[in-house]
């Protein structure tokens, strides 16, 4: 073989979930740690975050960026710019908590703005926070105090004069300033604040981009928005299952838009060591970022496996869709991105589930799963302390034994 030629080839190997050799030797050099990637969004995933940095420092994230409600649609109105929610909510669940003043970074992160204050004394809250006056700032160790007050003044400069500041996301204001004063360049502030508060492990937007997601269900009407689809805050309520998604240019008016991913995310995706469509919102926090163009092609280039887990409890997207038929539509939407259609085994190769401890509410059909060429691995996933739910440290440990 020539010296520059390359070879690939699939290596199976037997394993024991959980595989207690290899989680302690994971647990002693977590830099070390397998590169498991996870498109995902929303809070879902946070807590097996949390499990997954004893283990691995190399996880990779790429979250959806068309979240259109709360905090996010304010400035996605002001800026016409992406959600960077999402990205907050997993920068902070991978933050070391052991770094010391990370707390305090992680309160202020958290914090919003009361529903209930004038705007006059809204205002005068965020000139606190930007004179490092404000308790939550005061407390945070520069060289992060003053990043986020330069990036919470640039917001102030930047931000309209009707804007409105009643329940907004601390962290959102200091990410959109951080956004818009790196020429809006949203990798560069995530990798900002990955170094400052060292996150343990790498998160990006899928795509950046001002975009949203629609949704037409079984009796032919549209919803158009995140936050409606998902029912975010109460507001929005699916009552017919979902026929088909997509993403559009507006809310108001909207066309059907085409987005590409940028050659950085498809690179992330080529070295990943194993891919997971992980739990959460299956059409917006997954689904979603699958619509982007290439995504698809780079999972199926990559021989590593490839994992879904499937939601315990109630997923209100789910509505009349068994377990098998969310695996049935997951190879849907990643086949459209083919030029040709493909065997399923490059786009999925593994469904992990619980079915003794577990519930499911729409129903499993593993024999249904086992006919489209993906092997179900059942194992056990939820404690007593978790019920209905899967608990944090037995998932991460899972997906760290099959890594």
């Amino acid at each position: 073989m020539p010296e520059n030629q390359s070879h690939v080839v699939r290596i199976t190997r037997p394993v024991t979930i959980p595989d207690r050799k290899r989680l302690s030797r994971y647990q002693q050099v977590p830099d070390l740690g397998p590169r498991i990637l996870f498109f995902s969004g929303g809070n879902a995933l946070r807590e097996t975050c949390r499990q997954l940095i004893r283990y691995t420092f190399n996880t990779i994230h790429l979250v959806t960026p068309f979240d259109s409600g709360g905090s996010s649609a304010k400035l996605r109105e002001a800026f016409a710019m992406l959600s960077v929610g999402d990205l907050r909510n997993r920068l902070m669940a991978l933050a070391d908590p052991g770094v010391l003043g990370n707390q305090d970074i992680y309160h202020l992160f958290a914090h919003r703005f009361p529903d209930d204050e004038s705007p006059v004394d809204l205002l005068l809250e965020l000139e606190r926070m930007i004179a490092g006056e404000h308790r939550l700032v005061a407390v945070v160790a520069d060289p992060m105090r003053k990043v986020i007050r330069n990036h919470l003044r640039f917001f102030r400069e930047a931000m309209p004069e009707t804007f409105d500041l009643r329940g907004a996301s601390i962290g959102n204001l200091i990410l959109t300033g951080g956004y818009l004063n790196n020429d809006r360049s949203v990798e560069t502030v995530s990798f900002m604040f990955s170094r400052l508060v060292e996150v343990r492990g790498l998160v990006r937007p899928t795509i950046n981009a001002d975009a949203h997601l629609a949704v037409t269900l079984a009796d032919g009407s549209e919803i158009v928005g995140q936050h409606l689809i998902t029912g975010k805050n109460g507001i929005g309520q699916i009552t017919k299952p979902i026929r088909s998604v997509r993403l559009v240019s507006d809310l108001d008016e909207p066309q059907v838009t085409t987005l590409t991913a940028s050659p950085s995310i498809r690179e992330q995706i080529d070295d990943a060591e194993m891919i997971v469509y992980p739990i959460g919102s299956f059409y917006s926090s997954l689904i979603s970022n699958l619509l982007i163009g290439g995504i698809g092609q780079s999972v199926a280039g990559n021989p590593a496996p490839k994992l879904f887990i499937p939601n315990t409890g109630v997923d209100p997207e789910m509505l009349g869709l068994s377990v098998a038929e969310a695996v049935e539509q997951l190879l849907v939407f990643l086949q459209r991105d083919q030029s040709t259609v493909i065997p399923n085994d490059r786009l999925l190769n593994y469904v992990l589930v619980d079915s003794r401890n577990g519930s499911y509410p729409t129903g499993l059909d593993l024999d249904a799963i086992a006919q489209m060429n993906v092997e179900v691995v059942d194992t056990s996933l939820v404690s007593s302390e978790s019920a209905p739910r899967l608990d944090p440290a037995l998932l991460a440990q899972a997906l760290v034994s099959l890594a």
